[in-house]
């Protein structure tokens, strides 16, 4: 029922066991930058998480006051809600197992509390292989539940290609899309969006809006770097006027690109833990990605600078604890700051 290539299914334990840093770093963007300079006046800061999941939390998590900052200090937090909201999950043993994720409203909102992210505002998409996990009563239920949280979502086909929110002054269009599903094909993309050509969208989509931003459910997962097929769908991307594009789906951080003016983050990794409670460490490697953009006039729209903020979320009894990287120390550290440099390249150690 799913799409996903047979090889793509026999590497996914041997990769989730140990993740790929098979690639090269030379080419890709450093992990922050500032591109306009000096800065403007005026910018609206986007902050993007990766996926969101209770597989791994049985209670809300623990969090760094350095993160729950960072987060509070975003005009917009855009994430991708990678387990379907339910009260009881219909998948029973799948969900018990960890193959078909689910989490309580309760659970989210507590969540988000703990990490400090308004939910007013918070943009979650829901373009992603598991969100009919829980079938499609599992999936009307979801959007039922963010609607009571006040939760704005994106990627579902009823409202198109290209959403557009009111961010600040800025106008931001948000494409979001997923290439893979769990889910039987007319199920499925009859209800969540798939359409990632943009040359299929329709020709008014962008207009009024200050920047068109992609969120992509892409890649491989459990592989550091991206495959050619995704970096060509990114410069396709980038030829139709997205200027922004964060993706998630790999579970493990990726580079950064920039195509033209167009800037790429590949995978942010976990924001929380989608996989099993307890994993491999690089798989526990996640990233905030936080995006300056202009709102001055002439410049509407550019984007200003841009930063990654790496974190590692730490087993803490029944659920995890979020810490940035700078906090970690002795043999970890040493492993995570090797592992950043192999991506992102000696200047890592700016961030």
């Amino acid at each position: 029922m799913s799409n996903y290539p047979l090889s793509y299914k026999l590497s996914w334990l041997p990769r989730f066991l140990r993740p790929s840093l098979g690639g090269d770093v030379r080419g890709f963007a450093p992990a922050d930058g500032m591109l306009i300079e000096p800065p403007p006046a005026r910018m609206v800061r986007l902050a993007f998480v990766g996926d969101i999941s209770a597989v791994a939390n049985r209670s809300a998590p623990d969090c760094d006051p350095t993160i729950k900052a960072l987060l509070a200090s975003a005009d917009l937090v855009v994430g991708n809600c990678e387990s379907p909201i339910v009260e009881r999950p219909n998948a029973v043993m799948g969900t018990r197992l960890g193959t078909h994720h689910a989490m309580t409203e309760r659970f989210l909102a507590e969540a988000l509390a703990a990490v400090g992210i308004a939910r007013e505002k918070l943009v979650l998409s829901l373009a992603n292989n598991h969100v009919l996990d829980q079938g499609v009563a599992g999936f009307d239920e979801t959007v039922a539940a963010l609607m009571r949280l006040g939760i704005r979502s994106i990627g579902t086909l009823a409202k198109g290609p290209v959403e557009r929110l009111a961010v600040g002054p800025l106008t931001i269009g948000f494409a979001a899309f997923t290439l893979w599903r769990n889910a039987d094909a007319e199920t499925f993309s009859g209800r969540v969006s798939m359409q990632g050509d943009p040359a299929l969208w329709p020709p008014a989509t962008a207009k009024g809006v200050d920047l068109v931003c992609a969120v992509p459910h892409w890649d491989w997962e459990f592989r550091h770097f991206p495959r050619a097929e995704t970096r060509a769908l990114a410069r396709q991307l980038a030829g139709h006027g997205v200027g922004l594009i964060a993706g998630h789906h790999a579970h493990v951080v990726q580079p950064i690109e920039r195509v033209g003016d167009t800037l790429v983050a590949y995978g942010l990794g976990d924001f929380l833990g989608t996989a099993f409670a307890r994993q491999p460490w690089p798989g526990r490697l996640g990233s905030i990605f936080t995006v300056e953009v202009s709102a001055d006039l002439g410049m509407r729209g550019k984007i200003a600078a841009y930063r990654m903020h790496p974190f590692m979320r730490l087993r803490a009894g029944d659920h995890e604890r979020l810490v940035p990287v700078k906090a970690l120390a002795g043999g970890i550290r040493d492993k995570v700051d090797a592992r950043l440099k192999a991506i992102f390249g000696e200047q890592f150690a700016r961030v």
